[in-house]
């Protein structure tokens, strides 16, 4: 749905024809270079391309005669969509359209071999194509009343671009958002002020209320078996997130991550590319100096110009002592039945205050859940029997022990016709079988990795409202049935005497 490269020229009766304005997109020659291979042209020079689109359309008095490869009745073309011939082959869609002594042309990206020529229908860029065209003719031919008009409009045309065509893909090219770009660009041009040149990354700029946010969210994993040979594991991965709405072409936000004392590295950082610049001692695969075997703590210093949009500003990953909460659970088999027992502690060090704080515990590929007989210390339990399934709901909060427990009796029924089939799964087999936790804890992080808000520093026009949120929620946390065999990555070795 992209364009290789956009054409306006000038071609009034009995005056040479000129380009006025073309602009071309590295990023999306390189994709036609990739989708093309061997039937790649790349695109000409503004001169050769004229004269081979001229001699095409035939604009020119040495063009007018029978040519066989363009004027055969082969060759009959009923659209705006032509091939060029040039020195180094022959460039085609080239989608041209004349306007008012004006020729708009571009030529779009075919994502598929060029030979031969697949249909026009089956292009995607060429509908994308004549929206852009035809948004570029209302953009400079509304309104016109006379040479000096034109050559203003022109002057704006990258703008246009900027905000309808970014790299080189149209984005929203219908009349109304034509008209609100164009309005929007000539108060600016009648403004006073100088006008800043906005980069394509960054098509518009915002007005409103300025307001900062920081919000820094940890994901923890874990895997626990209570099994000698397997050893539990757990990792934290972090994403600061970014939502900028400040005014002007290019503000600036500087902002710190900061530990605590006690707080635990971060490492693995990968930053976005609007930070304008970092300490490289923060950029590396490890935050711990091997040589002092001492560990950089922080602050961490992002300075960054914020693209529009919601952006994560980075990445990563951290090496904490203890999960946040420690598992332990048995399933046996008894006949029809089996006997469950759940012991959850939560580690003395995390803050005690959920968002929310739920077990899950599939028991697949045993049939029709036909009764549940339990006992909980905290909370609740919802037995879902089509889906082979308890719902243990801890709450919000654990109890001063930091300690919650389930044990029951679940018995199966036999299946019947008229029953929906319960869910199986080809891991969770015999004793195979786990439980998984879902957690959110606000205003809380593993590593203690925070913003201080009054420490945000803004470059811009007007004082922003700042806002900053830190939180922990469970991914893949799972604790595995110490009595059936479980996955591992790997176990432990246990080296025998020799």
């Amino acid at each position: 749905m992209s364009i290789r490269a956009l054409w306006l020229i000038s071609h009034e009766n009995g005056e040479a024809a000129t380009v006025r304005f073309s602009r071309r997109y590295p990023t999306v020659e390189k994709r036609a270079r990739s989708f093309n291979k061997e039937c790649y042209v790349a695109v000409p020079e503004d001169g050769p391309f004229l004269q081979a689109l001229l001699a095409e359309l035939e604009m020119t008095d040495a063009e007018k005669n029978f040519l066989e490869y363009r004027d055969s009745c082969s060759r009959i073309n009923k659209t705006s969509v032509y091939e060029l011939l040039l020195e180094g082959g022959t460039l085609w869609p080239v989608l041209a359209i004349q306007h008012s002594g004006l020729i708009f042309a571009c030529l779009s990206l075919v994502e598929q071999q060029l030979k031969p020529h697949p249909p026009l229908i089956s292009i995607r860029g060429i509908s994308h194509a004549f929206a852009l065209l035809s948004g570029l003719i209302t953009f400079l031919i509304s309104g016109q009343k006379n040479e000096t008009e034109l050559s203003t409009k022109c002057t704006q045309i990258p703008a246009f671009l900027a905000q309808a065509c970014p790299f080189g893909t149209p984005t929203d090219t219908n009349f109304g958002y034509v008209h609100i770009v164009s309005s929007s660009i000539m108060q600016t041009m009648g403004s006073s002020s100088p006008i800043q040149k906005q980069p394509a990354w960054k098509p518009v700029g915002y007005k409103g209320k300025p307001q900062v946010f920081v919000g820094v969210t940890e994901q923890v994993k874990s895997m626990q078996y209570d099994q000698q040979g397997l050893i539990d594991m757990w990792q934290v991965y972090g994403t600061v997130s970014c939502k900028c709405d400040l005014e002007g072409i290019l503000p600036t936000v500087t902002i710190n991550l900061n530990l605590p004392p006690n707080g635990s590295p971060l490492q693995d950082i990968l930053v976005h590319p609007c930070v304008t610049s970092v300490d490289s001692s923060i950029i590396t695969s490890s935050s711990v100096d091997e040589a002092s075997d001492s560990a950089f703590t922080g602050p961490y210093k992002f300075p960054f110009s914020p693209p529009l949009d919601l952006f994560h500003l980075c990445h990563y990953t951290s090496q904490v002592p203890v999960p946040p909460i420690l598992g332990f659970y048995q399933l046996k088999d008894e006949e029809s039945q089996v006997k469950l027992v759940v012991n959850l502690k939560l580690h003395e060090s995390i803050k005690n205050g959920f968002e929310f704080c739920d077990a899950h515990i599939p028991l697949f590929n045993r049939g029709q859940i036909a009764n549940v007989e339990y006992k909980v210390s905290t909370g609740h339990l919802e037995v879902l029997k089509e889906k082979s399934l308890l719902f243990w709901h801890i709450g919000q909060k654990f109890p001063k022990t930091l300690e919650v427990s389930l044990s029951g009796t679940v018995t199966f029924g036999v299946e019947s016709a008229n029953h929906v089939q319960p869910p199986t799964d080809p891991l969770c087999t015999g004793l195979t079988t786990y439980i998984k936790l879902h957690f959110r804890i606000p205003d809380f992080t593993l590593t203690g990795c925070y913003v201080d808000q009054h420490a945000v520093q803004v470059y811009s026009s007007a004082k922003p409202k700042i806002t900053t949120s830190h939180d922990l929620v469970s991914s893949e946390y799972y604790i595995w049935n110490s009595k059936g065999e479980a996955p591992a990555v790997c176990r432990s070795l246990t080296l025998q005497p020799s």
